[in-house]
């Protein structure tokens, strides 16, 4: 593992590392809020998930989580939402689609399975090493993330319930199956057998019998992409009839950009943080 930088903050550390993974075949980058707490015992870890065309540094600059991260002695990671690198598949002038727009799954399609695996990446390779190189409780794992990465952490927390404690997400894709800015990833990355793409789309995977106890969703009624891109409200028929205990607040006038995330983010660190621990 090699650092990039690492700076105080609120009494923490702000870090930003690399390293050669196995997973993804390229050296990928991570960024990591280590709270002071962390000096003298294990604390909780948070995980962020970032959206399209974004990398760890969005949440890291924009995301303002570190006062209430530092107070509440949680660990922050934010890795990376795509593989990268000049040996790495791209559509350069396709934003939804290769760099940038990793979707948290395992591609099996050529030439993206060499690279794209970032289901197993986030679930098993980077936490071993957070857990190798940190003061990290991995018995108290939380998840979160936005659009994209709230995508990825609906559906890795509806995959992993014993593993996660907590989930939550901003203004998340709550079905690539049904949002217009997914498909043609989908289909590039896992075939066009659309029985396939269930297993990443938290609406099939409760439909099909996955549980998680309780999810927080913040969506911005002025968002862009809500109509088309986000629907949360295919998450509340999703959850009818199931035990989930869905909180989904809806705001009006905030869109989906980090302005909105950094409003709220007080709240889901706090949400998490009681559930932690």
């Amino acid at each position: 593992m090699n650092i990039l930088s690492q700076n105080t903050a609120f009494g923490g550390m702000q870090g930003v590392f690399s390293h050669a993974s196995e997973t993804c075949n390229c050296d990928m980058t991570f960024a990591v809020f280590v709270p002071p707490q962390a000096i003298a015992e294990k604390r909780p870890v948070l995980w962020y998930l970032s959206g399209l065309t974004c990398t760890h540094a969005n949440v890291m600059e924009k995301g303002e989580y570190r006062r209430l991260a530092a107070e509440l002695g949680l660990i922050i990671v934010c890795p990376d939402v795509s593989p990268r690198g000049d040996d790495v598949p791209d559509e350069a002038t396709n934003w939804k689609m290769g760099k940038g727009a990793g979707m948290y799954l395992n591609a099996t399609e050529k030439p993206w399975a060499e690279h794209y695996q970032m289901y197993s990446y986030i679930t098993e390779e980077l936490p071993a090493l957070i857990a190798e190189k940190f003061r990290a409780d991995m018995d108290r794992q939380g998840i979160f993330g936005h659009s994209m990465g709230g995508h990825g952490a609906l559906t890795i927390a509806l995959k992993n319930p014993d593993r996660y404690k907590t989930c939550s997400a901003f203004a998340p894709i709550v079905s690539p199956l049904q949002a217009d800015w997914t498909q043609d990833a989908f289909e590039k990355y896992i075939g066009p057998d659309r029985a396939a793409w269930r297993q990443y789309d938290a609406c099939a995977l409760i439909e099909d019998g996955a549980r998680f106890p309780e999810l927080l969703v913040d969506q911005g009624k002025a968002d862009s992409f809500l109509e088309k891109g986000l629907m949360p409200w295919l998450l509340e028929d999703a959850v009818k009839e199931t035990h989930i205990a869905l909180t989904l607040r809806q705001h009006e006038r905030y869109d989906h950009s980090y302005y909105f995330i950094s409003s709220f983010m007080d709240d889901h660190l706090r949400w998490h943080g009681h559930r932690l621990g």
